[in-house]
């Protein structure tokens, strides 16, 4: 693989954006029930995004970081 390639590479990025997408739909339910002054609904938003928002980060981390380091150990030598 080319340094080229491999800088503009964008694969990993999509699992990432599947995380994301719970913390997408519970931003959108909390607007909606605190709109519509709906406390379950705003709640359940809440929390679904707050889940979402850790599912994200969980899985950019696992994809993503990981890679990297191992990358690097690779690099620098150790195995």
């Amino acid at each position: 693989m080319s340094l080229t390639r491999l800088h503009t590479d964008e694969s990993g990025h999509v699992a990432s954006a599947v995380g994301a997408l719970p913390a997408v739909a519970g931003a959108i339910l909390l607007g909606i029930g605190a709109a519509n002054d709906t406390g379950w609904l705003a709640i359940t938003g809440g929390i679904v995004a707050g889940l979402g928002l850790i599912v994200y980060d969980l899985v950019r981390h696992t994809k993503n970081d990981y890679e990297v380091y191992e990358r690097l150990d690779r690099l620098e030598g150790k195995k």
